[in-house]
């Protein structure tokens, strides 16, 4: 019977949707950072690890780039380049400091925890996470492996950013991980709709280039909203569809294979977020005793954290959210810029 494959392939392609949107739901009900991403990427790992032989096409992955790159021109607004523009000395050596920091915790990887120089490299890099995981795709890293290592990161930062909070007896904070920007379903519909013209004209112009589908869409939302055309905004339900096409393309390409390498490796991970956080709260009390900021908002500046996590930290906190967001925002577009070339610099070194 010729047509039962199909029938199957519909069947595996229907549960994985169906337990990825549920999976993503509930930890982002739970408050879990990035749940929308991590629930369908563990649920599309226990699908490729048990055989489904499910593969998402990767146009379908370049539009969920192109989606978190307008998600991130949503936080390029003229508040966050004033703030810039007014302290652009101290964000530029902290973006600089902290980039640098992230390449040697990686070679330390490399050195001592026996993962490839390049997945290092875009594991480590302190951007937001599923941006990184989408260059170290197009840059020829195990988009498997960064995942992890980013997610990893991200658990810690937040986890320990609450602690810091805490125990500089800012207010408590309230268990709220969404991403903040551009999931607005109250913004008017032409918005949105402009939004996703600019997410696919993006995605499709740059398909030539590295990281296009992401550095496009970022370029371009970012160019429209300042110019006062473009109120970024996405459907949350969108938003939610881009996350988890993201984390299923990467899920689905785990084996048993990839999960022990990942799992034999797992302490060195949590090792070396460990010690970027720490390396990171350093360089922040130091530049905060030198420009006279309170710590915290220092802290969660140069925080190797996601932009969302850290901006929703510092509103419940009542830290500086314009400094921090502009501060995060610039180490981002830093480390889209020059991820690429520290990924190859730690490939050089690590062959010496």
């Amino acid at each position: 019977m010729p047509t039962l494959p199909s029938r199957f392939s519909v069947l595996r392609w229907l549960a994985l949707a169906g337990c990825a949107g549920a999976a993503g739901q509930a930890l982002h009900a739970l408050a879990v950072p990035a749940g929308l991403f991590l629930g369908p990427m563990l649920v599309a790992i226990l699908f490729g690890v048990s055989g489904a032989r499910l593969s998402l096409h990767r146009h379908v992955f370049r539009f969920g780039q192109g989606c978190v790159g307008l998600l991130v021109a949503h936080s390029v607004t003229w508040p966050v380049l004033a703030s810039l523009a007014q302290s652009w000395e101290l964000m530029l050596l902290a973006t600089v400091v902290t980039v640098l920091l992230s390449a040697v915790v990686g070679l330390g990887t490399v050195r001592f925890g026996g993962i490839p120089g390049s997945t290092a490299a875009w594991g480590t890099a302190p951007g937001a996470a599923s941006a990184m995981v989408s260059m170290a795709e197009d840059n020829g890293a195990d988009g498997r492996v960064v995942a992890t290592m980013q997610y990893v990161r991200v658990v810690c930062v937040v986890m320990i950013g609450s602690l810091v909070s805490h125990l500089l007896g800012a207010s408590d904070l309230v268990g709220e991980t969404a991403n903040v920007p551009a999931t607005m379903d109250s913004v008017a519909p032409v918005d949105w709709m402009l939004g996703l013209v600019v997410v696919l004209v993006g995605v499709f112009a740059g398909s030539r280039i590295p990281a296009g589908a992401l550095l496009l869409p970022l370029l371009l939302g970012a160019g429209l909203q300042l110019g006062g055309v473009l109120v970024i905004a996405l459907p949350s339900g969108l938003l939610a569809f881009a996350y988890g096409v993201i984390g299923c393309y990467i899920g689905l390409r785990f084996d048993r294979q990839t999960v022990r390498y990942v799992w034999r490796r797992l302490p060195t991970m949590i090792a070396g977020a460990v010690m970027l956080i720490v390396l990171c709260a350093g360089c922040a009390w130091v530049l905060a005793r030198a420009s006279g900021t309170d710590f915290l908002s220092m802290y969660l500046a140069t925080s190797p954290g996601g932009l969302d996590a850290m901006a929703i930290i510092a509103v419940e906190t009542h830290s500086d959210v314009g400094m921090v967001l502009a501060m995060q925002t610039l180490r981002l577009f830093g480390v889209i810029l020059t991820g690429a070339y520290i990924a190859r610099q730690i490939i050089r070194l690590t062959k010496t």
